[in-house]
């Protein structure tokens, strides 16, 4: 090998190291970006006004603060949850504020003492516009 092209290929192959380096860079800012994760609204239980009311046996909405109602979709729900005579149970453990599913240790309990868990598969703060839409018998 020529003492010249000794001294080209270490150049040479830092070239193309490089291009290698710059085509990786544009596919990286040329990929698009992630979806933007949906806002997390959280609520504290001692702000929960107690109301609540279920128009079908997958869905409840809760009253909190004055004017604040939250849509809770269940998975499974209970047809318990239509009728007149239950109350809507929650057992604290731990932290007050209330921002996920887990966060929640729901069941609907008959006068007689049987209770019925729920399982919360999102929670979903409403709008005004939303709560203004609301049937007045489905409002909390």
């Amino acid at each position: 090998m020529t003492p010249n092209l000794r001294l080209l290929l270490p150049v040479a192959a830092s070239l193309v190291l490089l291009g290698l380096d710059t085509q990786a860079t544009l596919a990286q800012s040329e990929a698009p970006a992630p979806a933007a994760k949906p806002a997390r609204h959280c609520f504290s239980l001692s702000r929960w006004r107690g109301g609540w009311r279920a128009p079908s046996k997958d869905v409840l909405y809760l009253g909190v603060d004055i004017n604040d109602v939250y849509r809770l979709d269940l998975n499974g729900g209970s047809s318990e949850l239509l009728r007149a005579d239950v109350h809507l149970v929650n057992i604290a453990r731990g932290g007050d504020t209330v921002c996920a599913p887990i966060d929640l240790d729901l069941s609907v309990s008959d006068d007689h003492g049987f209770r019925t868990p729920l399982f919360v598969k999102s929670i979903t703060k409403l709008t005004p516009e939303e709560v203004a839409a609301l049937p007045a018998k489905q409002r909390p």
